[in-house]
């Protein structure tokens, strides 16, 4: 028995002082003007990182423009370099003033494009004999091939071939038809 009321008295003391430590905790007191100013500061942080990903989602609009806009006049320029032909007179492989002017542009761009290759093409119309205008094809095509490397174009980017008047743009058989086809064409590899 007086074991028992030894186990009453120190459940009682363990009951009380639970009760007492419970009872002298700290209580966090939460006040509305604490939640108000936590909520604005959230607020004021969400906005903050809507508007700098909004600032990025800009920013990487504008680049995707500007690469495109880039990528854009680089396919411009090399359909420019390609489509634009040098011409001749009949029976020369004499540069002209258009003709240098072109050949200028096109320094720029294969300088501007340094691993670009080209094959200048040398053609001719369909007047003279087949191996007269291969050989005058291929004259015009050193032309531009000259005029391009002394414009500082490494010669080792550039290759020749005559097609004489196997090719013509313009398979007529009027004056201009014939000056079409008297052309250095240009390709890029």
């Amino acid at each position: 028995m007086k074991r028992n009321l030894w186990m009453n008295l120190l459940m009682a003391v363990l009951v009380a002082g639970l009760f007492m430590t419970v009872s002298c905790a700290q209580k966090k007191v939460v006040s509305e003007s604490t939640t108000i100013e936590d909520q604005a500061a959230a607020e004021a942080a969400a906005a903050e990182k809507a508007a700098a990903e909004a600032e990025r989602i800009k920013q990487q609009e504008i680049e995707e423009k500007m690469a495109r806009e880039k990528a854009a006049k680089i396919a411009a320029a090399k359909n420019r370099f390609e489509n634009q032909n040098i011409h001749f007179e009949f029976d020369s492989a004499e540069l002209n003033a258009m003709a240098k002017m072109l050949l200028k542009e096109k320094a720029e761009w294969l300088n501007a494009n340094p691993m670009a290759k080209v094959t200048i093409e040398g053609h001719c119309d369909e007047r003279g004999t087949t191996d007269y205008n291969l050989a005058l094809g291929e004259r015009r095509a050193r032309a531009a091939k000259n005029y391009l490397v002394d414009l500082g174009v490494s010669a080792a980017r550039l290759t020749m071939i005559s097609f004489g008047e196997e090719k013509p743009l313009d398979p007529g058989m009027t004056e201009e038809a014939y000056r079409k086809n008297r052309r250095a064409q240009f390709v890029i590899k």
